[in-house]
């Protein structure tokens, strides 16, 4: 029998599976990949008798595939915290399922392990860029405010690592991040120690200083930035997105990025002091989806632009 562990590239999805295998060590296969690559349960060879933990990754995205290998007779353990719509009553399948605005994944595995793997759950929370709630478990471990703002970093570096429209944007493929940081098994011991933190945080500065010098487009209170197409402009939409919506937590904001399918990557960020909208909104358009303070669109066709810029000013102004 095999197990399969399928999870979101980011770093809600990596760490919440860190939590769950170094407190309960399994051999699995990883399927995991781009932050926007979530359809990840059709691509699992599971057959009956084999099982699957999945982490992070919309299970209304994964329906069908989800109803296919429960009907295979594959256990299935699910955990998320994104719209899933109406869930498959299967004797199969585990659901720890919580969509509200200030929980992420890490949070809910968190929750499962009665706090086990904490530390972890504090860095998902930083790199969903759910601050309060990273600071609230921060407080129940014994860490000066150094080490907290050193775990918020992490958290921003392995999110930021996941952005990009293909595996060719990234510094490292996020299975490989999380082994290497599954060997550290200790947060701090990856900072410290581990170049390849280094090289990912210089990146995501560099990243960021490109980002800042471009002007958005002013749809009425909701500001649309429309970068240009490169690999640095793919990994940072999500960075930038959060460092938009911290400076400015009445405004939302939205990323536009060019794609290789002629029309552009969405990413929205609903304005902090209401936290709510961006998925509702996202969904409006096709390929769109997300959470309710931060949302996406797959693929924006380019005579759309106008259109998303006017309706996104109507929806947020």
């Amino acid at each position: 029998m095999s197990h399969f562990d399928a999870f979101n590239g980011d770093a809600d999805g990596i760490c919440s599976l860190l939590q769950l295998r170094l407190d309960s060590p399994r051999e699995s296969t990883l399927v995991t990949g781009v932050k926007r690559d979530i359809a990840l349960l059709e691509r699992i060879p599971a057959a009956r008798g084999d099982s699957v933990t999945a982490l992070d990754i919309s299970a209304d995205t994964n329906r069908t595939a989800l109803r296919a290998l429960l009907d295979e007779g594959v256990t299935i353990d699910y955990y998320d915290h994104h719209y899933a719509g109406e869930l498959p009553s299967h004797s199969n399948a585990v659901f720890h399922i919580d969509t509200s605005p200030a929980v992420c994944t890490g949070v809910i595995v968190d929750r499962v392990l009665a706090g086990r793997q904490r530390i972890w759950a504090v860095v998902a929370a930083f790199g969903d860029d759910l601050l309060e709630a990273g600071r609230t478990l921060a407080a129940t471990l014994d860490l000066d405010g150094a080490a907290v703002a050193s775990l918020r970093e992490l958290g921003e570096c392995i999110a930021y690592n996941a952005y990009g429209d293909s595996e060719a944007d990234l510094l490292v493929h996020p299975a490989g991040l999380y082994r290497t940081l599954h060997k550290c098994a200790d947060p701090f011991r990856f900072i410290e120690f581990e170049p390849l933190f280094d090289e990912i945080k210089a990146m995501r500065e560099s990243d960021l200083e490109h980002a800042r010098r471009h002007m958005p487009e002013q749809a009425p209170g909701a500001p649309v930035y429309i970068l240009p197409d490169a690999p640095w402009s793919r990994r940072v939409r999500g960075a930038f997105g959060n460092e938009l919506a911290a400076a400015s937590p009445d405004r939302a904001h939205a990323i536009l990025t060019p794609n290789a399918r002629g029309g552009y990557t969405v990413s929205v960020r609903a304005p902090r002091s209401t936290q709510t909208g961006a998925d509702a909104f996202c969904r409006e358009f096709a390929t769109g989806g997300g959470r309710a303070r931060a949302a996406g669109i797959n693929n924006l066709p380019a005579d759309q632009i106008d259109e998303f810029t006017r309706r996104f000013g109507q929806a947020f102004r």
